[in-house]
């Protein structure tokens, strides 16, 4: 059934959709409240109804475009047509391509220090949800042989905070040869987590 006008959540995203290329044209710290209600013909105080700043705005864009990204992954997960360490190279990937979006759009607000309360949340947040999933992963591997877990908790536990890792890395925009030296040694990491042989998994920029 289509959702009637009124429905909070098509307004919400009208206003996503109005602030997105502002923040990418101009940037976070020059795009302001004003200029989104211009762009979406609205007044400001019609923001201010569903958003209470424009911080809050951009941390529902994130969360939008992580949102996509949990999609993609359930999708995958599911899949029988691809191998369990191939799923693996693909959340990394994946996880990528959303920091990533828009040439990093969300990055430079991620890493700002007065934003980082809002990059722990989002990113914590982000890990409950995916956590499911990578251990549907794991089991699978572990069934069919292709990874080797005798605790399988610990080793979640452990790919996990190598994921988180290697967020913060993104966030902090390190020169390309460098994050990928970040993403050998997180592959290599993964690899005696899941008890699989060394360069099994391949973590690059390029397929990122």
């Amino acid at each position: 059934m289509a959702r009637p006008p009124q429905d909070p959540k098509i307004k919400m995203d009208e206003i996503l959709d109005g602030a997105e290329p502002l923040f990418a044209a101009n940037g976070y710290r020059k795009t302001t409240i004003s200029d989104i209600a211009k762009e979406i013909g609205g007044a400001r105080g019609l923001l201010y109804y569903y958003f209470k700043s424009k911080e809050e705005i951009l941390e529902a864009l994130i969360n939008r475009q992580i949102a996509h990204f949990l999609t993609d992954i359930r999708s995958m997960a599911s899949s029988a047509d691809m191998l369990p360490p191939r799923k693996i190279e693909f959340v990394v990937h994946a996880f990528f391509r959303t920091a990533h979006y828009k040439d990093g759009l969300f990055l430079d607000f991620l890493y700002d220090e007065k934003h980082l309360h809002i990059k722990n949340k989002i990113f914590r947040q982000a890990a409950l949800l995916l956590k499911p999933w990578l251990l549907k992963i794991i089991e699978e591997g572990v069934r069919k042989q292709y990874f080797h877990v005798s605790h399988l908790p610990p080793a979640l536990t452990f790919i996990m905070s190598i994921m988180l890792c290697l967020g913060d890395t993104l966030c902090e925009k390190i020169p390309d040869e460098e994050m990928a030296y970040h993403l050998t040694m997180a592959a290599s990491l993964i690899e005696r987590a899941l008890g699989i042989p060394e360069n099994t998994l391949h973590l690059s920029l390029s397929t990122a």
